[in-house]
């Protein structure tokens, strides 16, 4: 089974530790938790991201500037902005959008 890999970005250190203990609780998911957008944006054109997880804490105008970064080094990579709700939201939004991209 393919392992997806995850790059978190977050300015809420407890929600963004959260997350990543969340995604990293199941196998063929591996997160790498960012704070700080210029070095995931580094992590990021080093490495081939399936899911970036955008979660709290990030200024509108960052969100999507790095958003769009992403989107034009990766083009395959899928963006999705989690902001809360628990664990069984967050696995269902990306499981749902890895079913969109037929990536399962």
């Amino acid at each position: 089974m393919k392992t997806f890999e995850f790059l978190i970005l977050g300015k809420n250190q407890p929600i963004l530790e959260i997350l990543t203990r969340l995604v990293n609780a199941y196998e063929e998911w591996n997160a790498i938790p960012f704070s700080d957008e210029n070095l995931a944006q580094e992590y990021f054109l080093k490495n081939k991201i399936d899911i970036v997880l955008l979660s709290s804490g990030i200024e509108d105008q960052i969100e999507k500037q790095f958003t769009s970064f992403c989107i034009k080094t990766q083009p395959d990579v899928e963006v999705i902005e989690h902001f809360g709700g628990g664990s069984g939201l967050l696995r269902s939004e990306i499981l749902h959008r890895l079913h969109l991209k037929g990536k399962l």
